[in-house]
């Protein structure tokens, strides 16, 4: 478990894709966040974790609407009464498409429960005390969002920004210009010490990725 102040996150991988699926809380308060639920055995994973700290989730917070990050939110929806599924604004639909989310054409069907919120660029989330800003990283996807809380400094970058590289851009609705602006605007502008963790991959900071990424140093070169 990393502890940023009063923040805890616990991290699970799927062993299919290596999708980071990322359980947050607050100290002494039981209201939690599920970002981005990939495949089995994720969900079950979270849902021990969710006993064994004694939290009650309320929401499962996407970056993207990919099926790899989006897998386990059927299983915890079930499990979890009252939890909502909070999906980028622009890509809602994929929730229910197999086609749109990318798993059809793999495969396989995964659908996903409706979102029971749709967040924009710019809106706020708030998880007990801490406040959260929604950052435009799409490029990757059609609406990719960031999310960052300057109190803890941490990011969550979805399939925008890696350690040591950037989302791909080869899929439908994807842009790699717009990925590339939206990194250099939306992520490289925030404090180099904030903690970077992403939908893939081990956590960084944004110094370290702005100072060493060989992707944006590629673009980005002076």
């Amino acid at each position: 478990m990393k502890k940023h102040g009063p923040l805890c996150i616990l991290t699970f991988s799927d062993p299919m894709f290596g999708v980071n699926t990322y359980l947050l809380w607050t100290q002494n308060h039981t209201a939690a966040w599920v970002i981005d639920p990939g495949l089995a055995p994720v969900a079950k994973k979270v849902r021990a974790a969710v006993a064994e700290h004694r939290l009650s989730p309320q929401a499962i917070v996407l970056t993207h609407c990919h099926a790899d990050h989006i897998a386990g939110a059927n299983d915890l929806c079930q499990a979890f009464a009252d939890l909502q599924v909070w999906a980028p604004h622009g890509e809602a639909h994929m929730l229910t498409d197999a086609n749109a989310n990318l798993s059809a054409p793999f495969g396989f069907d995964v659908l996903a429960p409706a979102a029971g919120r749709v967040v924009r660029p710019g809106d706020t989330l708030e998880l007990v005390s801490l406040v959260w800003y929604a950052l435009d990283v799409s490029g990757h996807s059609p609406g990719g969002l960031a999310f960052f809380c300057p109190e803890v400094g941490v990011v969550f970058t979805g399939d925008a920004l890696f350690a040591g590289g950037i989302g791909r851009y080869d899929f439908p609705g994807s842009s790699g210009p717009r990925l590339l602006d939206n990194i250099r605007r939306h992520l490289l502008t925030l404090p180099p010490e904030t903690v970077v963790y992403s939908g893939h991959g081990p956590a960084t900071t944004i110094a370290a990725e702005r100072d060493d990424n060989p992707f944006l140093q590629e673009h980005f070169r002076p």
